[in-house]
């Protein structure tokens, strides 16, 4: 199952609502909405800075993934950043296909 990283900043609102429900009100909010799209929480965490909390999931696909990230952002309590995030082996298998490409202004065809 893909895994990804999500970062979010929350809003002045949502860290109103952080303040109400605290950190685990909002793990299992956060457990139940991956839940329902077939996937699993895997880690989360809280930080302090540019961003306020990470998770990494195993979502089932791209497409689930972006609904999660859409639903969470249209909420306008955080902005939510997602990176799908890349196994050793993929990277493996990448490494080892074959691409033609020339370079924009390079000589050839």
């Amino acid at each position: 199952m893909p895994r990804y990283l999500i970062t979010g900043s929350y809003t002045a609102e949502g860290t109103k609502g952080l303040l109400v429900e605290g950190g685990s009100g909002r793990k299992a909010v956060i457990e139940k909405a991956l839940q329902g799209l077939g996937g699993k929480l895997e880690a989360m965490y809280y930080a302090y800075g540019d961003t306020d909390v990470v998770v990494i999931a195993d979502v089932p696909d791209a497409v689930s993934g972006i609904a999660l990230s859409l639903a969470a952002n249209a909420s306008g309590t955080v902005n939510v950043k997602t990176t799908p995030l890349i196994t050793v082996e993929e990277i493996d298998k990448a490494c080892k296909k074959s691409i033609a490409f020339r370079p924009a202004g390079a000589a050839g065809v």
